[in-house]
């Protein structure tokens, strides 16, 4: 949570630094005549005693009020903001107070991360038991074609038949059915670089609808579906039905839907973007990713029916996704009320379009929710920003997300989709013009410094944007300790944006260990490359310095940051 304030440059230093003399000090400290007896005090000592009980006691509880007061409006999340806290919807005077946070929206796993679940000691048995069951398979790594059987594989074959999709017999017979379920299918490194088992998770996986308040799931264990899937040829005729059979209706702009059905929904994996992919594998990429989608959810469940019995385990599923995901809306609205509501700009990353829908319902007396104009419903992956009604009345007055993107150098690749860049143009209400932007980087943080650039560019090249102030809030996917070309560095980033003239919440030399995230991947999730044992949650967990809100080193200067 961090305070700014606009830069005075006829006042060098004001704000920032002060001095105190003599006559500031209690006259305690001070050496001085006797004082005459104050007509206040009381002479008796024991009444003396007592009034000075009565003030400490005053003072303790006064003193816990503010502490609870304070660590309840700093609970839980990281947030940077600028400026005052005391007024609801932001102030229209004074420092700017601005907030970023990545919600990670699209995270519907209960099982991703590891949690702490005291009140259920059957959580971290069942997690280490999946943990053992992928790292010492032993006996138990048996063949694909003996989970995902062939009957079932010709099932599916004509159902991508139907749908127009070639065949793949060759595939699945010579790169598939005898691999080992384990060491040669989810732990194979180049499964996972293809995107062939995470891309397909990442779209059918949790699909938000418009005619309901609860999202469709695709039938497999890492997500919210709540039917049973107690055995295999249960969980397939349900899988199928979802992916090729049942429709849905998804949002693509704040006043339109589509209505599709889940195997349309399915993007190719191209070979320019996933260099590791073969070119045959490209051409075929919809049935290849589709098969070894359902190849990966029948390994989930027989996985778990093995570890532990069904019941035991989707009784605990059922809690966990009670707690954690359907309540996540509503404790994400909470958080946003309790803690946030005295920022002027809120900068968000990772939104799905329904919570959009819900943030509009709920903070339009305070705040104008601007989401996007291409909406991104695949991914379901947006960078949003609300903006205090109070501070910036007339809401935004035009978004320039695609002059960003023209910005880009030509012929450079730069690692960005649809939803993750919003850029808008807002004027406050004492006449000062701002471009205002969200953004969330891609995992290794190659897009961040580009994006950068490209949005000074925008300014630099647009005479209406010259003298517009920038505030900037992301997710920028920096890393403690970076790799060139593969990691962005977060110190590398900060001696970038300090060279455009920029600095941030954090400083213009961000302290590499001053980290906004923290947490550790299971092995229930379909990137296994980013799995965590249990005893190496810290050591191998994401726990890097992620997060910056940047502007103009000469336009502000910051009040105080803090997360």
């Amino acid at each position: 949570y961090t305070e700014v304030a606009r830069r005075d440059p006829d006042e060098e230093g004001a704000g920032v630094s002060g001095s105190v003399s003599s006559e500031d000090f209690p006259t305690s400290f001070t050496r001085g005549q006797k004082r005459r007896q104050n007509a206040l005090c009381p002479r008796s000592y024991v009444l003396r005693r007592r009034f000075t009980l009565a003030g400490v006691i005053t003072l303790f509880l006064l003193a816990a009020t503010i502490a609870t007061l304070e660590l309840g409006r700093r609970r839980g999340h990281l947030a940077s903001s600028f400026g005052v806290d005391d007024c609801e919807g932001g102030c229209k005077n004074g420092p700017l107070t601005v907030t970023t946070w990545n919600m990670a929206a699209i995270n519907n796993n209960p099982f991703e991360y590891w949690i702490t679940y005291d009140d259920d000691p059957r959580y971290e048995e069942i997690m280490v038991d999946v943990e053992k069951f992928l790292e010492e398979p032993g006996e138990r790594d048996i063949a694909v074609k003996d989970v995902f059987k062939p009957k079932e594989f010709e099932k599916l074959k004509a159902k991508m038949a139907e749908v127009g999709w070639p065949d793949i017999t060759d595939y699945w017979k010579n790169e598939l059915k005898n691999r080992k379920i384990i060491s040669e299918f989810m732990k194979d490194p180049l499964l996972g670089s293809k995107r062939l088992i995470s891309m397909p998770d990442r779209v059918t996986n949790t699909i938000n609808v418009v005619d309901s308040d609860e999202p469709v799931c695709r039938p497999t264990v890492i997500n919210m579906y709540s039917e049973d899937l107690s055995n295999l040829d249960t969980w397939f005729d349900k899988w199928t039905s979802f992916m090729f059979k049942n429709s849905v209706r998804i949002p693509i702009s704040e006043t339109e839907f589509e209505e599709t059905v889940p195997y349309k929904m399915l993007q190719p994996i191209s070979k320019a973007k996933y260099p590791d992919i073969t070119e045959d594998e490209a051409a075929r990429s919809l049935p290849i990713q589709t098969l070894c989608g359902a190849i990966f959810d029948a390994i989930l469940v027989h996985m778990m029916n093995t570890v532990v019995d069904p019941p035991v385990w989707q009784s605990l599923k059922k809690t966990m996704v009670e707690n954690l995901n359907k309540q996540k809306v509503p404790h994400t609205v909470e958080i946003l009320k309790r803690s946030y509501s005295s920022s002027d700009i809120i900068a968000l990353q990772e939104v799905s379009s329904s919570f959009v829908i819900t943030a509009q319902n709920h903070f339009a007396d305070h705040y104008h929710v601007v989401p996007p104009s291409e909406i991104d419903a695949s991914r379901d992956q947006n960078s949003i920003l609300m903006l205090s009604k109070a501070r910036f009345p007339n809401g935004a007055t035009s978004e320039i997300t695609d002059l960003v993107y023209n910005s880009f150098p030509e012929g450079v690749k730069v690692p960005v989709a649809t939803g993750d860049i919003l850029a808008i143009t807002a004027t406050d209400a004492s006449g000062n013009d701002y471009v205002i932007a969200s953004f969330h980087g891609d995992t290794n943080g190659l897009a961040t410094i580009p994006v950068v650039d490209a949005i000074l560019q925008t300014m630099a090249s647009n005479e209406l944007l010259a003298n517009h102030k920038l505030i900037f809030g992301m997710d920028a996917n920096t890393y403690q300790h970076g790799e060139p070309g593969k990691k962005q560095d977060v110190l590398e980033f900060a001696s970038h944006f300090v060279s455009k003239g920029l600095s941030s919440c954090w400083g213009d030399r961000p302290n590499p260990e001053n980290y906004t995230t923290f947490n550790a991947r299971t092995y229930l999730q379909p990137q296994l490359n980013k799995a965590c044992k249990s005893s190496e949650k810290r050591e191998k967990g994401d726990v890097n310095p992620k997060d910056f809100i940047l502007f103009a080193n000469e336009q502000f200067e910051v009040v105080h940051t803090l997360k």
